[in-house]
């Protein structure tokens, strides 16, 4: 459990599920990158990058299809002719791109500590396995909605509820 939690905190960050997994997915290409620069063939790059999903803790076929859906991506970028670019560090650019795309799975944290889904009205728990559990911000984008007993929102990332209105002003229009 000791090294699952090391690896776990070395992608974790507090800015949401959402960035952690994108530090994941960095880490990799890194990985890949390290073969790749070794002049290892493609079956040896993809050994590299089994054995380093094994040593942090991470799924290997979970990987393997983040980066077919990463490559579609970017086909369907350049094929629409728009510029391939990356926000790199600047993680309140990602925020608000998530904002942007997932602004009808805005949840608020109420007084009681639960969260309250605005385009439902529903109550809904933050679920256990987000790395936000312990932190309980005010206003995140979710884009998972578990129901068991209760209703759990999973991969979940920290947003300014303020980006709701300017990001989908024609949803959540503001008050003058």
């Amino acid at each position: 459990h000791f090294q699952a939690r090391a690896a776990r905190k070395s992608f974790e960050s507090s800015e949401g599920d959402h960035i952690t997994l994108v530090n994941v997915y960095r880490a990799a290409a890194e990985c890949l990158e390290k073969s790749k620069n070794a002049n290892a063939k493609e079956k040896t790059m993809e050994k590299a990058l089994n054995r380093w999903c094994f040593e942090n803790f991470i799924n290997y076929r979970s990987l393997r299809h983040a980066r077919d859906v990463h490559s579609q991506i970017q086909g369907h970028v350049q094929q629409m002719g728009l510029n391939l670019s990356s926000c790199g560090d600047d993680m309140v650019q990602f925020r608000r791109c998530l904002t942007a795309a997932f602004f009808l799975n805005a949840a608020m944290r109420q007084p009681d500590g639960s969260f309250r889904a605005l385009a439902t009205g529903q109550s809904v728990q933050m679920h256990p396995s987000s790395v936000l559990f312990r932190t309980k911000p005010d206003c995140v984008i979710f884009n998972e909605l578990v129901r068991t007993t209760q209703n759990y929102v999973k991969n979940l990332t920290r947003i300014d509820p303020l980006w709701l209105a300017e990001l989908a002003p024609q949803y959540y229009a503001t008050e003058d």
